[in-house]
């Protein structure tokens, strides 16, 4: 440190001479005196040399204070009670486990399109018909908007809506042998239609095309020949009974029960437990409804009956999924609420409809 720093020197004494004090000896000056006599010194009080030393001094007497008083009251991380603590926020409460989907709005619809569908059933059949058609129309809309969307894939809509329409009805009228050459044309339509455009994806627009009108109206033709039959309403309200029934079950103890996964690569929400309570609950309501709905049908029949609807429900939930998720979309329309669109209410009836109707046959005949 600096000489000044000390204050100025005295008048009769050199600088940096030290004067001892009158009741002391002499100290002979410089490292020759011993560690003893260093003990008896006394330091030098401090003398601000300017005004501005001054105002400096007094900061540092101030900041000396402060340090002083800081001493005497230790602090930091061995004193925490001493520092000023902050509230710990409260744990989030747990999450209640959420559907999936919104049940108001799923019921409510759910509900508005069962009474369409009873009322048709039972009144007209042929309003049914029509239902099944407007229902094939619309889902063929769907299905082909989504693939021009995400892949750009571009299968012609007129041919496959006029083809799926007069499928289902063919089916109802004609039989199975109906239906069948209403599918070849239907195809055949499908890739004279697509000529008039580029033929730049003309494989890939036909090939979708032939996929679109045998997914969509082909299956749904299995629902007419259903209702050809005598006792047709029966059995398409056990068609629609059994479907509905196993996906309620595979929803409610898989939202419930469920914690192993079925098919995590296509369907994350779908479990394992949820395909049992879709089994066990279309395997009680088949007996039921071959009981006390299908004339000469037998209980055993209907545990049968219901065990090939969940499968082939789970199967056709899975196969959709399957489209969903390469196509990117976890819907494939918004038309019902709570729902999506009809082809993901259509998902677990088409492929169902064979396999009921099939069964049907060979239970208690055509």
């Amino acid at each position: 440190m600096n000489d000044s720093s000390w204050g100025a020197p005295q008048s009769g004494h050199s600088v940096g001479e030290w004067r001892p004090a009158p009741d002391q000896g002499a100290v002979p000056a410089g490292p020759a005196y011993g560690e003893h006599e260093v003990e008896q010194t006394r330091p030098m009080p401090i003398v601000p040399d300017s005004g501005r030393d001054a105002e400096d001094g007094g900061r540092d007497q101030h900041s000396r204070a402060d340090h002083d008083r800081g001493a005497t009251r230790p602090s930091g991380p061995l004193f925490r009670d001493e520092m000023p603590q902050e509230p710990m926020p409260a744990p989030p409460p747990p999450e209640k486990k959420k559907a999936g989907r919104d049940l108001r709005s799923a019921i409510g619809v759910g509900v508005g399109l069962g009474v369409v569908v009873v009322a048709s059933l039972f009144i007209w059949k042929a309003a049914f018909v029509i239902v099944i058609a407007v229902a094939v129309v619309v889902g063929l809309w769907e299905l082909t908007s989504r693939l021009a969307e995400r892949k750009g894939i571009k299968a012609p809509l007129v041919p496959l809506a006029v083809g799926g329409a007069a499928m289902v009805v063919a089916g109802y009228a004609r039989g199975a042998e109906g239906a069948w050459i209403a599918m070849a044309l239907t195809a055949l339509a499908v890739l004279v239609w697509r000529m008039t455009e580029s033929p730049d994806g003309y494989l890939r627009d036909v090939t979708a095309g032939v996929f679109a009108a045998f997914y969509v109206p082909f299956l749904a033709t299995f629902v007419a020949l259903l209702l050809a039959a005598d006792d047709g309403p029966w059995r398409v309200l056990t068609f629609l009974v059994l479907t509905v029934v196993s996906d309620t079950g595979a929803y409610a103890i898989g939202w419930r029960f469920g914690k192993h996964k079925l098919a995590p690569r296509i369907s994350p929400g779908k479990t394992r437990e949820g395909l049992f309570g879709a089994v066990s609950f279309a395997m009680v309501a088949g007996a039921l409804c071959m009981r006390f709905l299908i004339d000469d049908g037998q209980w055993w029949q209907g545990l049968l009956l219901g065990l090939a609807v969940a499968a082939s429900a789970t199967l056709g939930d899975l196969g959709e999924s399957m489209i969903k998720r390469d196509l990117g979309i976890k819907d494939m329309g918004t038309l019902l609420p709570g729902h999506g669109g009809i082809m993901d209410r259509l998902d677990s009836l088409l492929p169902t409809a064979p396999v009921v109707w099939l069964l049907l046959v060979l239970f208690v005949g055509s």
